[in-house]
């Protein structure tokens, strides 16, 4: 799935060819994502233009003149700009043609994606309202993390991998965050020393701007708005690399399950 550093990249790639043009008219082949496409989107954004674009979690914001688009990629979804026409392909559901004679295109083979429309404070949808402080900003910090770990006795992992808490992290992430700040994922959130936090926060801020740098980490589907993979793969210490020498201690990588998810770690640097 798509995590922040993935979205951040499809947002920085496809900002220049959206910011201040006017959409021509949206195409929509194929409405049942996630959620239905609404099917008043196609004549309410017709004719705006894109004022700015944002990203708040995994969601792109596409703020319009009257009303805002809210886009997710689910799991396998990928945005790209290409020409307008460029002959669409199996699973390429949406277009948003615009004005400069390109298009973006959303292809989703799992339509787990979304593509949703509001006229009020896209911020305040209730998908995005309850959304946690965003990892990259003033607000998280060590004092945060040691807010919301106090006294939860669920795995500091699956705190860090939930978006009512964290957002933005996910699976590959939180492990390699934990790898770096030197913290084995299965310990209680509740038992994190308050002198661990300050070393959390910074190992998680340093994990997701390494990734948008490298254009994200490619496992599956991924790939950014040009079509290209992400490179952060390369740079990974423990995800995927069970029975590898970690790469500082030469240990052997273990793998464990969490939540029905796959975690890694080092059993000699993480304690």
């Amino acid at each position: 799935m798509p995590e922040l550093p993935e979205v951040e990249t499809t947002r920085r790639g496809i900002e220049p060819a959206v910011t201040s043009r006017v959409i021509e008219r949206v195409v929509v082949r194929e409405p049942r994502l996630r959620w239905r496409v609404p099917d008043e989107l196609v004549a309410l954004a017709s004719g705006q233009r894109v004022q700015q674009l944002r990203r708040r979690a995994k969601y792109l914001v596409f703020d319009l003149e009257r009303g805002s688009m809210i886009l997710h990629l689910g799991m396998s979804g990928s945005l790209r700009v290409m020409p307008a026409t460029a002959v669409p392909l199996s699973h390429d559901h949406v277009d948003i043609v615009l004005d400069s004679g390109q298009c973006l295109r959303f292809n989703d083979p799992r339509r787990f994606g979304s593509l949703l429309w509001t006229v009020d404070d896209p911020l305040k949808h209730p998908l995005l309202i309850r959304l946690a402080p965003e990892p990259l900003s003033e607000e998280f910090d060590a004092a945060y993390l040691a807010r919301v770990a106090k006294g939860r006795r669920v795995a500091i992992k699956q705190l860090l991998m939930n978006s009512a808490l964290v957002v933005g992290v996910g699976n590959i992430y939180a492990s390699e965050a934990l790898f770096h700040a030197g913290i084995r994922p299965q310990r209680s959130a509740a038992k994190i020393r308050q002198d661990e936090f300050p070393a959390l926060a910074r190992s998680i801020r340093k994990v997701l701007r390494a990734a948008i740098r490298q254009g994200g980490t490619t496992l599956r589907d991924y790939v950014n708005a040009d079509g290209q993979p992400g490179y952060f793969r390369q740079k990974l210490f423990v995800y995927e690399r069970e029975g590898e020498p970690c790469r500082v201690c030469k240990t052997p990588i273990k793998r464990m399950v969490q939540g029905q998810r796959a975690t890694y770690y080092c059993p000699k640097c993480q304690k």
